[in-house]
């Protein structure tokens, strides 16, 4: 299954204001696993960024003089993300701009999400986190993903951390406390942190079963056949 994990910048927070798309970036999940390819891009807006919006993404006017206008990189956009499924932290944030390009340069193009399904990565932590933040530096804070770099927004840097959260939230246990000591961080959550083994380590030792062990498995499993009615699941072929 393809994937693309995505996130946008903009002049501003409301499409019905005229504000545009600055930057996007994807990254390209394949079978859940990332492949390394991914698209990034910068475009230049053809009207202001707000000043509130620059303090979010730090990305001014005179940064984007140079870059394509939308209408430039639509194609090349549209090419890289197909028919895959889009994984998008506030998606109704991003994929109105994107709709708002796209109906701009194609009136009657319609949503994007007539050809790509979309997945919405602040709904599913809300509905995994009810009463939390749900932000994405605060999954990466309860999910244990490094978010150091992040001191401005940025579109590929985010779809990057945005894809490490989603695994690790949609993955299931992420880590093993067998002493009951785990620490919890403001708002009550397991800190699972992934912990990584040296490669270098040695195989664990496989132990097998003794002849009396076999022998009183067997006996075991055939006392479970008599009291089931000869309906052991563990006896089947």
């Amino acid at each position: 299954m393809r994937q693309i994990v995505l996130d946008t910048e903009t002049t501003g927070l409301e499409t019905s204001q005229g504000h545009r798309i600055i930057e996007i970036g994807c990254v390209e999940l394949f079978n859940r696993r990332l492949t390394g390819r991914h698209y990034h891009q910068y475009i230049k807006p053809e009207r202001e960024i707000d000043a509130g919006a620059q303090a979010v993404h730090g990305i001014s006017n005179a940064m984007l003089e140079d870059k394509p206008v939308f209408a430039r990189i639509a194609d090349e956009f549209l090419n890289f993300i197909g028919d895959a499924e889009l994984v998008i932290h506030n998606a109704a944030f991003d994929i109105g701009f994107i709709n708002y390009e796209l109906n701009l340069l194609r009136p009657g193009f319609g949503s994007i999400t007539d050809r790509c399904h979309v997945v919405d990565t602040l709904l599913m932590a809300r509905a995994k986190h009810p009463g939390q933040k749900n932000n994405l530096d605060a999954l990466c804070k309860r999910y244990g993903v490094d978010n150091s770099q992040r001191e401005l927004h940025g579109a590929l840097l985010d779809a990057e951390i945005l894809a490490d959260v989603y695994l690790l939230m949609t993955g299931g246990q992420t880590a093993l406390s067998l002493g009951g000591n785990q620490s919890k961080e403001e708002g009550g959550d397991d800190q699972n942190q992934i912990r990584r083994l040296p490669s270098g380590r040695k195989p664990l030792p496989v132990i097998a079963a003794s002849s009396d062990e076999l022998e009183l498995h067997q006996q075991k499993l055939a006392a479970i056949a008599k009291a089931s009615g000869d309906n052991c699941v563990w006896l089947r072929d």
